[in-house]
C-alpha cells in the first residue's frame, strides 16, 4: 500500500501533522518496501480550499491510503471519490515514523466519515502580533 502521513518536516523524525489540508509535508511511504517520498504541500498556504488542493495533490501521487489527525468534510469527499482510504487519530506527539509502526500493527482504522473538530491543541506560532507567534490553536467550541 502506498501511504501518505502528514508531517510537519521532511525528516522520518519530525512529528506528524494533525491537520492534513495545513500540513506542510506529505510523507508518501510504500508499506511493503518501506520506500519514501517526500513531497512539499504546496496547498498548504493557500487562503481557502487548501484541503480540496492537497487531496489533488496526494492522489496525483497514486496514494492507496491517508493517515492523518484530521480531514475535513471537503477533502474527505474527495478522497472517497478518488477510491483513497482515510485513517485518522494520529496524534501530533507522535513521530511519522512511530505511526507507521502503529499503522502497520493495525492501531489506526479506517474512518468513516469526516473528521469532527479537532480538539485543542497549540499554535504553531507563526503569527507576527502583539501575542509573539503563541497561537491559540484549532479548538473544538463546546
Amino acid at each position: 500500500m502506498k501511504l501518505c502521513i502528514t508531517s510537519t518536516g521532511k525528516e522520518i523524525e519530525a512529528n506528524v501533522d494533525t491537520t492534513f489540508g495545513r500540513a506542510p509535508y506529505f510523507f508518501l511511504i510504500d508499506t511493503d518496501t518501506n520506500a519514501i517520498e517526500v513531497v512539499e504541500n504546496t496547498a498548504g498556504t493557500q487562503g481557502q480550499g487548501a484541503g480540496i488542493a492537497a487531496a489533488q495533490l496526494v492522489s496525483d501521487k497514486g496514494v492507496d491510503g491517508l493517515l492523518t489527525g484530521y480531514v475535513g468534510p471537503n477533502a474527505f469527499n474527495a478522497f472517497r471519490a478518488s477510491g483513497i482510504k482515510l485513517f485518522v487519530g494520529a496524534s501530533s506527539q507522535d513521530t511519522v515514523k512511530e505511526a507507521l509502526a502503529k499503522f502497520k500493527k493495525g492501531e489506526y482504522n479506517e474512518a468513516p466519515s469526516p473528521s469532527e473538530v479537532p480538539p485543542c491543541e497549540p499554535g504553531r506560532g507563526r503569527g507576527l502580533g502583539r501575542g509573539m507567534g503563541r497561537g491559540r490553536g484549532r479548538c473544538r467550541q463546546d
